[in-house]
């Protein structure tokens, strides 16, 4: 294995560090300075060459930030973790601007350390088998039956120039399927153009299908080829063909019996040669009983129809589809590919994606955006992934399980004089909770102050995620109850940590450490140390 690459100026750092992570069967290699560090990196084999770096951020000789920037514009998948005893905002800002794995303060936790450092490797191994996987990335990606359904269609049709429509929900990738058949067709070498049929106005339609001579309508000052002249020797996609106004209907049938069409105002005949794809969310067969698309151009559209799945009938897709996405939207920024935690990933694929694919897509641009580390994890998704700040919500839950979307409202909300005694041990998982929780000296119980009984909701909220596979329940129960208990006491001291530690009974160190790995900052940004 790779070795970690640890950088520190005090050597009982380095010290410390090394027997933690032998122990744990890790390999190490210790710096006193950046420089070093640069210089080892140039002479370093593959195998020599460091899984992780480690490095404090204030060292004689150079800074921690700019050992992170040489090191990433050399080795952009490195993941770096930045040590230092300055707790300061504009550093852990610095860090993740410029790609760092995550921000350890000091002093710190060695488990912790150790926890972070193996995550870290995990990810680091993770993300290798990925790119070795997405190296060559085909234009389409789909591991699920239902995709390679869709897959095995466009090989049979790869010799035809037939008439296809594709069916599905908005945002499945009709269009990206479009562009596959044209691309494997006889057509590959002719253009292939696309027209949104609902997104034009009726006025203007019948012109950007069939174009225009000048002095057609007032503004049209010079001939105008339109999209079926455009695509000639190639394929037209017209995609929401089910919103074309019915009077246009009629000129699309034609043009699809003979190849002949004429443009607005014009008196000659055009033809073109084209393959015509189109596409639709709408049931068009409904559409035709209601009288609003025609029998005729239905039939003549539906030659051969192709479902496209939603994503959610495809969730097993949903790792490789966000993986992708992610280092897509990062090429796009020019920014370092975030990373995804496993537990992220499972949130991710128990949400039911009404938008499909586009709304995967659209997370994972604003992830690369806003998430504030280089790994997301289930805090850092957006809202409406079903993601509070403090942990996860899954979108769907098996009837036998209590709904895990209903957040624990007592837990989440409870007052300060709520009790927050420990719960009964039981050997059985599902066992009631006792009626009344004991109560701590001088402090009423939920019950006892007319609440709801936060630990029976908790039990509740832990049975629901297990049930449902949630990976990793105990840290993620955890961190909801001590970032409510922080969050709590931050504000009955108006932002005073220390007096805030005092009256929780943990040390001040404790509490600024939690602050920062809960993520509490960007909700008390005026904690006063």
């Amino acid at each position: 294995m790779k070795p970690i690459w640890i950088v520190d100026d005090d050597q009982s750092i380095r010290f410390v560090l090394e027997k933690a992570l032998l122990r744990e069967h890790l390999p190490t290699r210790s710096f006193s300075n950046p420089r070093d560090v640069l210089a080892a990196l140039e002479d370093a084999s593959d195998e020599d060459s460091p899984q992780i770096l480690v490095s404090d951020i204030r060292m004689p000789g150079g800074s921690g930030l700019d050992l992170l920037e040489k090191v990433k514009a050399r080795h952009p998948g490195l993941p770096v973790i930045i040590m230092t005893a300055f707790s300061d905002l504009d550093s852990a800002v610095s860090a993740f601007q410029g790609g760092a794995f995550e921000y350890l303060p000091k002093p710190f936790d060695l488990p912790k350390a150790v926890e972070l450092i193996r995550r870290a490797v995990q990810e680091s191994q993770r993300e290798e088998f990925a790119e070795e996987r997405m190296s060559d990335t085909p234009e389409m990606l789909g591991q699920a039956p239902a995709m390679q359904d869709v897959f095995r269609a466009i090989g049979r049709l790869s010799q035809s120039n037939v008439t296809v429509m594709i069916t599905g929900e908005s945002g499945s990738g009709k269009e990206l399927v479009a562009r596959a058949l044209h691309k494997h067709s006889p057509r590959a070498s002719g253009p292939f153009v696309a027209i949104n049929t609902a997104a034009i106005p009726k006025d203007l339609l019948e012109s950007e299908l069939f174009g225009h001579e000048r002095g057609a309508f007032t503004g049209a000052q010079a001939q105008r080829r339109g999209r079926f002249e455009q695509a000639d020797e190639g394929t037209l996609f017209l995609d929401e063909i089910g919103d074309m106004p019915f009077e246009l209907q009629t000129r699309l049938l034609r043009v699809l019996s003979d190849g002949h069409f004429y443009r607005v105002g014009g008196h000659s005949a055009v033809k073109s040669n084209v393959r015509v794809i189109a596409a639709t969310h709408q049931d068009l067969e409904q559409r035709v009983k209601e009288g609003a698309f025609r029998e005729d151009l239905y039939h003549r559209l539906n030659v051969i129809r192709l479902r496209l799945p939603a994503l959610r009938e495809r969730r097993e897709d949903i790792p490789m589809l966000t993986r992708h996405f992610l280092q897509h939207s990062a090429k796009q920024l020019g920014v370092e590919p975030k990373r995804i935690a496993d537990s992220a990933v499972a949130a991710l694929e128990n949400f039911a994606f009404p938008g499909n694919v586009r709304q995967l897509e659209n997370v994972c641009h604003w992830l690369t955006v806003m998430a504030p580390a280089q790994v997301i994890e289930p805090k850092d998704l957006p809202p409406e992934i079903g993601v509070a700040r403090t942990g996860l919500v899954p979108a769907s839950t098996s009837e036998s399980s209590p709904p895990v979307n209903s957040l624990s409202s007592a837990l989440l909300q409870a007052p300060l004089e709520t009790s927050f005694a420990p719960a009964p041990t039981s050997d059985r998982a599902d066992q009631a909770m006792p009626d009344r929780a004991p109560a701590v000296a001088g402090v009423p119980t939920a019950q006892g102050a007319g609440h709801v009984d936060w630990e029976q909701e908790l039990e509740s909220e832990a049975l629901a995620l297990l049930r449902s596979g949630q990976a990793d329940v105990w840290d993620l129960l955890s961190r909801r109850f001590e970032a409510r208990l922080i969050q709590a006491a931050l504000t009955d001291t108006r932002g005073r940590r220390i007096e805030a530690a005092q009256k929780l009974g943990i040390g001040r160190n404790t509490i600024t450490r939690k602050i920062q790995e809960l993520g509490l900052e960007r909700d008390h940004p005026s904690a006063q140390d």
